[in-house]
């Protein structure tokens, strides 16, 4: 079932449109991640969707009777409210039908005849089905369930909403719109101020909800864990793929390929006509050059047109003075506030790391790197930088940013006569900040622009320390590459708080988990530690069988080790002839030469539907001519 579409959408503020002759569809329970660059257009897009805006163009359809609902960035509910009462409104629609069916079983109490009770009685019963069928009988679950998935504790279900942090206050918008659980649910960056354990439990709850979605996310991580299909949106126009993020990748990257090799062998072909025309356009042969011509003619009128390449700013964090060999040292360290937050912490951070920090939120995360450069006493213990360290600090909350302040003089260093106005405005515009945005007030800039803004003021402390409290958050992906470039290129040292695990496989060297009064070294990336928790839980469940008698997780035992103490091998494959092997070979690779073909036309991504599925029968072959090469090697040596 189509929930939206439209044709020719478009929509302008002043000058050129932000985008214009979009066309699309949306299905129940497609799940779609709106991709793009700061600026193209996403959230407009989404306000557009929510019937918030009107086009200026072209038409957009919403099914009748389809619920379409928008995270909202900005807390609507009243101060006095308790978080369980916000949260429960979102099933304000069940919450009206169980009054209905109230009113009806009192209608079937006070019947003064048999038809009005016959009339009554048919109005409970079909209430009441209606209320089966939704779940309504089990809505304090429910809320409990969305509330606790969100990481609130059930100490705090009755405490005044209004008394919650600012992102505390978006989680439990995003609480109220899970469990409103529109027909169409539109989610701008829901992943903003949920730690790694909330993402999980949302990328799973996601994942099983029956609604159509559309996403606008910079978390990779999340997209690759829920979407599936991607939308690009850049330079007014918007391009299908299907599958999920990762895979929205391979494809463009892929299609970008065929398309270069497409228009090289069409500059060939028009080479070698032209050598031909120009040779014999006059003699003997002057009516084949003008075949050729024709041909010439024809071929150039194909228009081949190349990927469109999105790039975030250049960013870059310049050469610094080197510092000593040990730039943060800490012994014993130890922090509480209400509950410890770590205790006895020791460690040595060496010149040219970056140092990733991840935990859950109000583990104490930013305690500890505020602690580890001086800015927070410990309780114990004792911690010291290194020889010429110099520390440059990116604060979460962008506070080092006066939102009365010019964008120029927000990022001007302080004190530094070296420094120029063309000197500032070229480090604002290496961060994606240029023309009049540079003379805008930081208030008004969007949460992507401050983000560029504090790492612009960042770079521009020319210190070998760089400290990053969530720097991602409200940034593109392509911004986050650069980011990420940038992190990876720099000569210091780097501390990095991130929920991003993405952005953290790419960076960190070690990190350092925070979690339970605990805060916990890893050597490696966010993988490594992944995979360490995964063999942690894994050497858990078999001690526990081993408690319960030693038996496997089937309750069947465990297999018995061959005489020889050595696996007998088997064949893997039935018995084929080589020659048999190569010809199928032969035909799969034809075929995926003509799916590569496909894949490379403009026509074929016009079609959401003939790309997704040209695209899996590409990879179903993929897997096959991988499978069929294994069978052919083994042919060879049990034939030989």
């Amino acid at each position: 079932m189509i929930l939206a579409s439209a044709t020719g959408l478009g929509r302008q503020y002043t000058g050129d449109p932000i985008f214009t002759d979009l066309a699309f569809e949306i299905r129940a329970g497609e799940r779609i991640g709106l991709v793009g660059p700061n600026g193209a257009g996403k959230t407009t897009l989404m306000r557009l969707l929510a019937g918030i805006d009107e086009p200026d163009m072209g038409r957009l359809t919403i099914r009748p009777g389809v619920r379409v609902s928008l995270l909202r960035q900005q807390p609507d509910f009243e101060p006095g409210q308790t978080l369980f009462e916000v949260a429960r409104s979102g099933l304000a629609s069940l919450l009206e039908l169980q009054d209905e069916l109230e009113e009806a079983a009192r209608e079937m109490a006070e019947a003064e005849d048999d038809d009005d009770r016959d009339r009554a009685s048919r109005r409970y019963a079909d209430l009441q089905d209606r209320l089966e069928h939704q779940d309504a009988y089990a809505i304090e679950h429910r809320v409990e369930e969305v509330v606790t998935g969100l990481g609130f504790k059930p100490g705090e279900f009755h405490r005044p909403s209004g008394t919650f942090s600012g992102g505390q206050q978006s989680r439990l918008m995003l609480a109220r719109l899970l469990l409103e659980s529109p027909d169409l649910m539109l989610l701008d960056e829901p992943t903003n101020h949920l730690d790694v354990a909330t993402v999980t439990w949302l990328e799973g709850y996601l994942s099983r909800q029956p609604t159509g979605m559309v996403i606008v996310s910079h978390d990779r991580y999340f997209l690759d864990a829920t979407v599936t299909k991607i939308w690009e949106l850049f330079q007014g126009h918007v391009a299908s793929y299907p599958g999920n993020y990762s895979q929205y990748w391979k494809l463009r990257e892929e299609r970008a390929k065929v398309l270069e090799r497409k228009a090289e062998k069409q500059q060939e072909q028009a080479a070698h006509l032209q050598k031909f025309i120009d040779k014999f356009s006059a003699g003997t042969r002057a009516t084949q050059a003008k075949d050729k011509a024709k041909k010439l003619e024809k071929l150039m009128s194909e228009d081949i047109e190349l990927m469109r390449d999105i790039s975030g700013p250049p960013m870059g964090f310049e050469e610094v003075r080197r510092s000593g060999d040990i730039v943060v040292e800490a012994k014993d360290l130890s922090k509480s506030y209400d509950t410890p937050l770590f205790t006895r912490l020791n460690l040595q951070v060496q010149r040219g790391q970056c140092v990733g920090i991840m935990g859950p939120n109000g583990a104490g995360k930013s305690t500890l790197i505020k602690t580890l450069i001086g800015r927070v006493k410990p309780d114990e213990g004792e911690v010291k930088l290194g020889h010429k360290v110099t520390v440059g600090y990116y604060d979460q909350g962008l506070e080092s940013l006066p939102a009365d302040t010019p964008v120029l003089k927000a990022v001007w260093p302080d004190d530094d006569p070296s420094w120029l106005m063309q000197d500032v405005r070229d480090l604002l515009g290496k961060f994606g900040l240029s023309g009049d945005l540079a003379l805008q007030t930081v208030g008004k800039l969007s949460g992507g622009e401050k983000g560029k803004a504090a790492l612009a003021r960042l770079a521009a402390t020319g210190a070998n320390l760089l400290v990053m409290d969530e720097p991602t958050n409200h940034l593109d992906i392509w911004s986050c590459d650069a980011l990420e470039r940038s992190v990876r290129e720099f000569e210091g040292t780097v501390l990095v708080v991130s929920h991003d695990r993405y952005f953290l496989n790419q960076v960190a060297d070690r990190l350092i988990v925070v979690d339970g009064g605990r805060a916990r070294v890893v050597e490696g990336d966010y993988e490594v530690y992944r995979r360490m928790v995964d063999q942690e839980s894994a050497s858990k469940e078999r001690a526990k069988g081993g408690r319960d008698g030693g038996a496997v997780a089937d309750g069947s035992p465990p297999p018995k080790p061959a005489a020889d103490g050595k696996a007998k091998k088997k064949k893997k494959y039935p018995f084929r002839k080589a020659g048999e092997i190569e010809r199928e070979i032969a035909q799969v690779e034809a075929e995926m030469g003509e799916l590569e073909h496909a894949l490379g036309l403009s026509e074929t991504w016009k079609d959401a539907d003939l790309a997704r599925r040209s695209q899996e029968r590409y990879d179903e072959l993929a897997g096959a001519i991988k499978a069929l090469y294994e069978h052919w090697e083994e042919a060879l040596e049990y034939n030989a």
